[in-house]
């Protein structure tokens, strides 16, 4: 089942949160490790130097107050000395109570070895009485100097350890650091491409079937009514196409209906209307008796409107029938030249009397092309009936033809200086019925069946038919037809 809008949608953010939270998650454990080196560094290395310096601080005291008690024996000195090493001895216990490694181990003890002999070597010398030799004196002091340097030296190693772990760390912690930033970083990075594509994936999805469906009504827009949503959509793309489907197929049916109302009614108008036209005839040639001027011309009228009517009405029974496809075409060579020909002089006189030239540019030898002779001069008649309605008095109409022989082409032009066409009406002038929203003063508004009927009749030949226009400076319908050699077709 495809998934809606809404669910791509929560999938896609749901998606995109989870990827920026692996990141923030991996962040954190690298803060959090990061925080467990400097806690070790702090917590446990630091405090071990400390109390190290305090047993060397300590231990140089004792030192102090023996040579003070040795130089001036007095019970205060005595009593400081054994202040000092008591101090000592817990200082030394507490570091031999921690979980420590067997190095640090060892010199702990090794310092506690080096001060029970010292104490035991200050005892001897308490035990020695006064007036000792001085080679006696000069032993214990070189002895006891022995053990103040050999306490230093291993307190020192033990400090060195421990300054040596707070440097390795250092460096761990560093080069960890390092690492989450490179790490953190690229997974940022990842992260944000990552989400950028999963956006850019669920906007696909979803504008492009909004681009198919609006393509579909504007197919509907240009009469094409049985234009469907293909391809895969989300659920309510594809509810709304099909209810876009399904109007256009209610379109349809209206203009089904519409056509074979038109189709009906001119069917049905044309007999009554030829019976009008024949004996408006009748009366114009005097049969029934002689007329008035008067008579005359309201009868000329009346012959007039109803030969438009009749050509209305053929018009409208000719596009029924192309859009049904049951129009028959007699393709055959034809001479373009020719058939241009008939049609111009049949607007000549209509063209004198509003005194616009009538020009034809084509090259002197024939061109033959692929076509039914009458409806093509059916276009030509009414493209030519365009250009003289809108050109002003004393303008030309121009019909150029251009072949193009490498393409297999010829190009036909009907060019007039008329007012043009807007750039927003040039789209629809090929609609039925459409007459566009400018009109120009003392110019009829005609049917809007020509130019339709005239791009059935050029598709139908296989070829294209268009406008060129430039808002008050006049139009060029241009429409192309396939060359052929006559006597025979392609």
């Amino acid at each position: 089942m495809r998934l809606s809008i809404f669910w791509r949608l929560v999938l896609t953010y749901v998606v995109i949160i989870a990827a920026m939270t692996a990141v923030n998650i991996y962040a954190l454990l690298q803060i959090r490790t990061l925080a467990g080196l400097n806690t070790e560094v702090g917590s446990h290395h630091h405090p071990e130097i400390e109390s190290a310096k305090r047993l060397l601080t300590s231990f140089y005291e004792q030192i102090q107050s023996e040579k003070k008690y040795v130089a001036v024996p007095a019970a205060t000195f005595l009593e400081h000395f054994d202040g000092e090493s008591k101090e000592f001895q817990q200082i030394l216990h507490s570091l031999l109570a921690r979980d420590a490694p067997e190095p640090e181990t060892q010199l702990l003890k090794k310092v506690e070895r080096l001060h029970q002999t010292h104490l035991a070597l200050f005892q001897s010398q308490l035990a020695e009485p006064r007036g000792k030799p001085v080679q006696s004196e000069t032993d214990y002091d070189e002895r006891r100097d022995a053990l103040v340097g050999n306490m230093a030296s291993t307190l020192q190693q033990y400090i060195g350890l421990h300054e040596a772990r707070i440097a390795v760390g250092v460096n761990e912690s560093h080069a960890s650091s390092v690492h989450a930033e490179s790490v953190t970083r690229q997974l940022v990075l990842v992260a944000l491409l990552f989400g950028l594509g999963m956006a850019a994936v669920a906007s696909y999805n979803i504008l492009r079937p909004l681009r198919r469906l609006q393509a579909t009504i504007h197919e509907m827009g240009q009469g094409n009514f049985r234009a469907t949503l293909d391809g895969q959509a989300p659920r309510e793309l594809r509810e709304l196409g099909d209810t876009v489907a399904w109007m256009g197929a209610r379109l349809q049916q209206l203009d089904d209906i519409k056509t074979e109302f038109l189709a009906h009614v001119s069917h049905e108008l044309r007999t009554p209307m030829a019976s009008i036209q024949e004996g408006t005839h009748l009366l114009l040639d005097e049969i029934p008796g002689p007329l008035t001027q008067d008579q005359r011309t309201t009868l000329r009228i009346m012959s007039d409107s109803s030969r438009r009517l009749m050509y209305l009405i053929s018009t409208i029974l000719d596009l029924s029938k192309m859009e049904s496809g049951m129009m028959e075409y007699r393709f055959v060579p034809t001479d373009l030249r020719r058939v241009a020909d008939i049609s111009v002089n049949k607007i000549r006189l209509l063209a004198d009397a509003k005194q616009v030239a009538l020009l034809v540019e084509a090259p002197a030898e024939r061109h033959w092309v692929r076509a039914d002779c009458a409806r093509i001069e059916q276009v030509l008649d009414n493209l030519l009936s365009n250009a003289l309605k809108y050109s002003p008095e004393g303008a030309t109409v121009k019909l150029h033809m251009t072949p193009r022989r490498e393409e297999g082409l010829l190009f036909v032009d009907v060019t007039d200086s008329g007012p043009g066409i807007p750039a927003e009406e040039v789209p629809h002038i090929f609609e039925r019925f459409y007459q566009g929203r400018t009109h120009t003063r003392h110019v009829s508004v005609g049917s809007g069946l020509g130019l339709a009927l005239a791009k059935k009749v050029v598709e139908a030949h296989g070829g294209r038919i268009w406008v060129e226009s430039e808002f008050g400076k006049g139009t060029t319908v241009r429409f192309i037809l396939c060359l052929t050699k006559p006597g025979m077709l392609p």
